[in-house]
């Protein structure tokens, strides 16, 4: 990551060539291209008909959904949610992206302000970041002690068994990219007017701290990993595999009326993995 900064001005308008060269494959990325568009919009046509469906049955049948969105910054998350929630009625259908703890918050139980989105009947939350910021960005950048991070590396299976033991069904998502990949959406961002807003100051500050982030994200896999909330990783580098992906872990978790396997599709195994999988495709287990 040093030698890749040593080449990188984020306020120059050039992208280095390597970094441009070598972003989709970062990281070990299985494909060199972009999956096709046309191939892309007939498939995510017929995923997000499944979510109508599915949709009609959470509000049938009272389920309450929460999907747990964590990755890498600029791995493709908001815009994930935004392909996800496309067709679906945003009445019932939440998006959950808190800001930084207020100075009230801040002497509260950690998980306190999130109870206040857990999901009712019928409802499913989408969390732009969670509770997992605990685990992440707040040791990275200094924002908590590391004796707050272990008692939440403790708690949160805790948390989460009483969500799904009350019945509600929990998807939390990793979106993983490549170092290179990265650098070039936040270089991106920098020099597009209509997204600049997505750069923040943490983002920035935390262009030296790959490593950092890498081993925090990989303690938080393997400790809050668990039968009754399983974390599923997304390798995000190619944003329309990724969306299809994780639409895909949804539609497949769940029984509904009229359910299509064939237009949901099969799982790209290259994309989609275990969080075990995925520590073992890095060398990490």
């Amino acid at each position: 990551m040093t030698d890749l900064l040593e080449g990188f001005d984020i306020d120059n308008p050039r992208l280095p060539k390597a970094i441009r060269k070598h972003a989709m494959t970062s990281g070990g990325y299985p494909y060199e291209d972009k999956l096709e568009r046309s191939k892309y919009e007939a498939h995510m046509y017929g995923l997000q008909k499944q979510l109508v469906r599915l949709q009609d049955h959470v509000a049938r049948s009272g389920e309450r959904i929460i999907l747990v969105f964590e990755g890498r910054d600029a791995a493709g998350k908001g815009g994930t949610i935004k392909t996800y929630l496309e067709y679906l009625n945003p009445r019932y259908n939440l998006i959950a992206a808190l800001p930084k703890p207020n100075d009230r918050e801040r002497t509260q139980w950690y998980f306190q302000r999130y109870v206040d989105w857990l999901p009712a009947a019928g409802e499913t939350v989408l969390f732009d970041r969670s509770w997992y910021n605990r685990a992440g960005v707040e040791p990275v950048m200094g924002f908590c002690t590391q004796e707050q991070t272990e008692v939440f590396l403790e708690e949160a299976p805790e948390f989460e068994k009483r969500l799904t033991n009350d019945g509600i069904r929990l998807f939390k998502f990793w979106l993983s990219i490549g170092q290179e990949m990265q650098l070039k959406r936040f270089h991106d961002r920098r020099h597009d007017p209509l997204k600049v807003w997505k750069l923040s100051p943490v983002d920035l500050a935390a262009l030296g701290k790959w490593e950092a982030y890498s081993a925090a994200s990989d303690v938080m896999l393997r400790r809050t990993d668990t039968a009754h909330a399983p974390w599923t990783v997304i390798r995000a580098n190619d944003k329309r595999r990724a969306r299809i992906a994780v639409i895909q872990t949804v539609l497949g978790g769940i029984d509904y009326a009229d359910k299509d396997e064939k237009a949901i599709g099969a799982v790209n195994g290259q994309i989609r993995m275990s969080a075990p999988e995925f520590l073992a495709l890095s060398g990490e287990e």
